[in-house]
């Protein structure tokens, strides 16, 4: 049983059928695949961590996303435009070198740019006269890009189904069985479906679905937003990350410009707008990007986050016997799900942990072994 259908959900059944031969699966999502978290980011991917559990994880998931359109034989409109992560003082640009040095050192490719060489790299940024937060270069990777993320969920699906993975939509987890400590089915509305094993994958709705089985998660619930703007001509090249306060910005392939922003500070289910973080995302992002003023804003959607108290993913098993995890990933889930699909899997399959889910264990709280990294956005408990 996998209860969620996202992309990381989706992920692993596909990767159960593909890599296992594993087959005899159910997939159960409470509304549409892919209706969830992996319809309301902003579909970026890139692996620019400084801790060795969140770069290798995310870094192989960008080698996998290189081959994946193939792999599925689905376009997912994989771009590696390069990914820009300004810095706003010389204390920070020095941590981003820092970071740059580890990725080269484990054998990804990473640069610091500033000055003329940064402006080169994106002709747009406005470097120029007084701001509150100056810009004084960046780290730029170039693997780094954007994938279409609903592209990604039917991707997934269309592949796991056609192996014989059955896919269940509107069809939420009702109640979790267990007897003797293991799990022993899943209850939903079309009813008891019995299971030796399950994985619990519903990014946003990851406390209420554990509780379903007794068991509380280190994690908070906030509510992050983006918007997008009128389609115009190409006119970005990259995906840029304004770092104070928090603001990113892509276009896509039809024109339209995807800005996100920090998170809305407060713990919330209630998937709506705030016109105040809209302000401050735009703000930002108009500071560096002048002509952005010049465009009308045509929608904006938000999402739910989890986010664990070192700000990283919360991966593997419980204390239920045969019942897994896969929450907490904050802003950083979309572009792992590869990695954690194949990963998940590989646990499912073969009851073996493997070694890039280790770090990520659910107890690491108890033990000591947290893994607060620097790159996966704006929570202020880790500063």
């Amino acid at each position: 049983m996998i209860v969620g259908g996202g992309g990381h959900g989706l992920a692993t059944a596909h990767y159960l059928a593909a890599n296992h031969g594993i087959t005899d699966v159910a997939v159960v999502e409470a509304g549409w695949i892919g209706g969830g978290n992996t319809a309301r980011n902003t579909t970026i991917i890139r692996s620019d961590y400084l801790l060795n559990a969140s770069f290798e994880l995310k870094n192989f998931a960008l080698g996998i996303w290189a081959e994946l359109t193939r792999e599925l034989n689905f376009n997912l409109m994989y771009e590696p435009r390069g990914y820009v992560d300004l810095a706003h003082s010389d204390g920070e640009l020095e941590h981003f070198t820092l970071r740059a040095n580890a990725m080269r050192l484990r054998g990804a490719e990473a640069s610091i740019l500033s000055g003329a060489a940064l402006k080169t790299r994106v002709p747009e940024l406005d470097l120029t006269g007084e701001k509150r937060f100056p810009v004084v270069g960046a780290l730029v990777q170039e693997a780094g890009g954007v994938v279409r993320h609903d592209a990604v969920a039917w991707g997934f699906a269309r592949r796991a189904g056609g192996a014989g993975v059955h896919i269940f939509q509107n069809c939420p987890a009702t109640g979790i069985e267990i007897e003797n400590g293991r799990i022993a089915a899943v209850r939903t509305p079309l009813g008891r479906i019995a299971c030796g094993q399950a994985l619990i994958s519903v990014a946003g709705a990851s406390s209420a679905v554990a509780a379903l089985a007794g068991i509380e998660l280190p994690i908070q619930s906030i509510n992050v937003q983006a918007c997008v703007t009128e389609p115009v001509k190409p006119a970005l090249d990259a995906v840029v990350n304004y770092n104070s306060g928090l603001s990113y910005v892509s276009q896509t392939a039809k024109g339209e410009f995807v800005l996100g922003g920090a998170t809305d500070g407060y713990n919330s289910y209630a998937r709506r707008g705030s016109f105040e973080r809209i302000e401050d995302t735009l703000a930002r992002a108009v500071q560096i990007l002048p002509f952005l003023s010049r465009l009308r804003l045509m929608r904006h959607w938000s999402g739910t986050a989890d986010i664990s108290m070192d700000g990283n993913a919360l991966v593997g098993r419980t204390p239920v016997e045969g019942l897994m995890i896969n929450a907490g990933w904050g802003y950083a889930g979309f572009k792992a799900t590869p990695a954690v699909g194949w990963c998940m899997a590989e646990l499912l399959a073969t009851g073996r942990l493997p070694d890039l889910l280790v770090p990520f264990a659910l107890d690491r709280f108890e033990t000591g072994a947290e893994q607060p990294d620097a790159g996966l956005g704006p929570y202020p408990w880790l500063h």
